[in-house]
């Protein structure tokens, strides 16, 4: 079996609920591609809040404190805050 490594790509992603909402994401809620639940506003933050992303997949979940993601095709998936911590490093 072979080995490979991820190619030093860099995203864009935020935390849901504790974050402020980036427009990239209030544009998919706008067409809804996304459904958001709770009660942010994007500048507010909430507990409850939540959201599912419409994938080629299918629907995914993301819970309060879940990372989603804005991948190199423009496409967005949440991943679990200990999964993304473990693949990615903040660019400065």
């Amino acid at each position: 079996m072979s080995k490979y490594r991820k190619l030093p790509v860099e995203i864009e992603a935020f935390r849901i609920g504790i974050d402020y909402i980036p427009d990239w994401f209030m544009d998919k809620v706008t067409s809804n591609e996304i459904i958001l639940h709770g009660k942010s506003s994007g500048f507010d933050h909430y507990n409850d809040t939540k959201c599912d992303i419409k994938t080629l997949e299918g629907t995914m979940h993301a819970n309060f404190g879940d990372y989603i993601i804005k991948g190199v095709n423009d496409e967005i998936y949440p991943c679990k805050s200990d999964i993304f911590e473990k693949t990615y490093e903040l660019v400065e």
